[in-house]
Formats: structure tokens, sequence, C-alpha cells
């Protein structure tokens, strides 16, 4: 089997990480990329106490095209020589994206499908929620408002030097919050797992992520401040991004993207609200990686795998009613204006290229079918 693994150029783990960091190797003058929220948080202040930084607190939600272009120009007019994301996946993505970007020039729109290559500035990335993984992977997510679509963009210049993972910057996130992260990390870990790109170095990481997530994500939403519980949840989200930036993603990513894109529902909720419709499928062209799943998380002690994989489903369900994943229809979607754009949901779904890494084929027709049946 040949494959490969790339990983950011350093992690450091652990409270009080930050003061380990070394800051002043990667430049003298940061933009610190984040949003409103986290710009005055505790997570920020300490940040600043190690570097003399440039705030630009410019990324509301999920980040867009003039979000980056934003984020650019404030590198340059602040004489900027490196990049610092500090927040969720948003502002992880949009920190590799301005990064990239203050040395290519030009729209990032450009470089859907292609991969991003260049000498980028050095980019320290500090998650403060455990879900995206962004800060071990080479991908950015960026929505194009123009064309209504997130596009997903991707080079191995967009991995981090270094990765700071301290799980007590996890510890303030809201209930919703760790609801979608964790979910987001658990779909991660269980598509990277059942992916045909994926290798034994990438299964053992995802099979780690999963336990990791069964075993904790409840505690850490129903319990916040359970530190246990917060820095599991933070390593498992590590091992997921690691897996998905050598194994990639499937059905659940492609699908999610065009809910998200066209409804505004977090990443995070839109892949949870996609999961056991979108696995039950991918779960008839390989029973024996979710059965194993299924065993490794102990959902299941059964040695027949197409009930072992059931199993599976089951508890990934009961999982998301504890965390109180909302249906379509519980988050306020409009039936008849999602059906209306079903097509074009699918048509994007597909040329993200994500589906076709589901170990069972996938045609339009299919992901037209499960997008519908997401209202039954």
């Amino acid at each position: 089997m040949d494959f490969q693994i790339v990983l950011p150029g350093k992690t450091i783990a652990g409270k009080g990480a930050i003061s380990r960091a070394g800051l002043e190797k990667y430049g003298r003058k940061p933009l610190i990329v984040t949003g409103k929220y986290t710009a005055r948080s505790a997570a920020a202040a300490e940040l600043l106490k190690y570097t003399p930084g440039v705030v630009f607190d410019g990324i509301t939600g999920e980040p867009t095209v003039e979000m980056i272009n934003a984020g650019v120009a404030a590198f340059h007019e602040n004489s900027c020589d490196y990049v610092i994301g500090i927040g969720g996946g948003s502002a992880l993505d949009s920190a590799k994206a301005i990064a990239a970007m203050s040395a290519l020039g030009g729209n990032i729109a450009d470089y859907m499908g292609r991969d991003i290559d260049g000498e980028f500035p050095h980019m320290v990335l500090i998650p403060t929620t455990a879900g995206t993984g962004s800060e071990a992977t080479k991908f950015t997510i960026i929505t194009d408002t123009e064309k209504n679509i997130k596009m997903l963009l991707r080079g191995d210049k967009l991995l981090p030097d270094l990765a700071v993972l301290d799980y007590s910057y996890t510890i303030s996130s809201p209930k919703s919050v760790t609801a979608a992260t964790g979910m987001d990390a658990l779909t991660h870990a269980i598509e990277s797992y059942t992916s045909r790109k994926a290798n034994p170095i990438t299964d053992t990481f995802a099979l780690s992520a999963l336990k990791r997530i069964f075993a904790n994500l409840p505690i850490a939403y129903s319990d916040p401040g359970n530190e246990y519980a917060r820095e599991q949840m933070l390593i498992a989200a590590y091992e997921a991004g690691v897996c998905i930036n050598n194994a990639s993603v499937t059905i659940v990513h492609g699908m999610s993207r065009p809910i998200g894109a066209l409804f505004h529902v977090p990443h995070g909720i839109s892949n949870a609200m996609l999961d056991i419709k979108c696995l039950g499928f991918a779960a008839q062209g390989a029973p024996g990686k979710f059965a194993a799943a299924a065993r490794a998380v102990g959902a299941s002690d059964s040695g027949d795998d197409a009930t072992a994989a059931r199993d599976f489903l089951t508890a990934l369900g009961n999982l998301c009613r504890e965390v109180e994943i909302p249906t379509l229809m519980e988050y306020g979607i409009d039936r008849e204006k999602f059906f209306s754009v079903m097509d074009k949901m699918a048509d994007d779904a597909l040329a993200s290229g994500s589906p076709t890494n589901t170990i069972r084929e996938v045609t339009k027709q299919d992901i037209l079918d499960i997008y519908a049946s997401l209202w039954d």
C-alpha cells in the first residue's frame, strides 16, 4: 500500500502551552486573525502577553471571500510578517487563506479545485473549539457569496508551522458550539475511516478519535467545566483533523457544504443532520469498517458485520439526540425552498469531489434521494 502522512510542522499541547510556543521564531509582528468574541477572551489576552500582534477580528460567522480580502489588506497595511489564527474553525480557516493570499495576491476563488502553493508567511494556529481540526489540515473552507458555494481549497502549504492545543481555551464554549464542533470531529473520524483513501495510520487515529468522542462529548456537553472531557475532545479533534488531512472526507461533507452555504447552518450541525442518512448509505458499501467502528466504541458485540454496522448508526443517532442536534425542520429551514434548490446542492456536492471518496459509488440521484429523505 502506498500512502503518505502530512502533519503540521510542530504541535504543542497542554494547559498554558502558549508560554512554550516560542512565537518570536516565526516573525516580529503577527496579524492575529480571530472573531470579535474570541478577541475579547482570556485566550486572546494570554496570547498578546507573548507577541505584539495586530488583532484582525473581522471573521464573523463562516468566512467569505470578502473577509479574506479585508484580512489580507490588514496584513499589508500593518506591515505584518506572519499570521496567527485563534478561535474556532472559521478563524483558523481564515488565517490560512489570509496567509496564502497575502503572498499570492488576486482572488482566492480562482484557486478552487487547484492546489494552493507558494512561499507563504509562517502560520500559528490555536483552536478554541474542539471540532474542526483545522489546525491539523491542509484545507480551508471559504464561501463565495457571489456563487453561493462553499469552496474547499487545499494545499500542503496551508498546514501551520505550529499548532497550539490548550484545552482550557475550549471550556467557555457554549453547549451549542460544543455539540456542533464535537459532531464535526466525529464526522471527520468516521468519514476518513471509511474513505477510499484510508490507510493504516489514519485508521489508527480515526478509531482513537471515535473512542474519545463517544466517551467524552456527552460529558463536555452536559458538564462544560470538566477539564478531562475537554482535553480528550481537543485531542480527538486534532486526531480526526490528521485523518481528513491524509484520507479526506466523503459524502457527508460533500452534501453538508451546500446546506451551510444556502441556509447558513453551522458546519458541524449540517454534518450531524446528514450523518445517519449518509453513513447509512455508505455502510452498505463497507459494513466491515462500520462494524469495526461500532466494536471499538463499545456500541456492538455482534460478530455479524451488518448487525454491528447498524449498531454503530443506532449509537450515533443516540449521541445526536443526547447533544440535541436539530432536524432541518427544527432548525427552521423552509421545506419548499430546500426542495427548490436541491438540484443545485447536488451539483455542488458532486463538484466538491468529496463524495467520490465514499467507499460506495455515489450518483447525483443518490444525493437527491438522501436530501429528500431528511424530511421523512
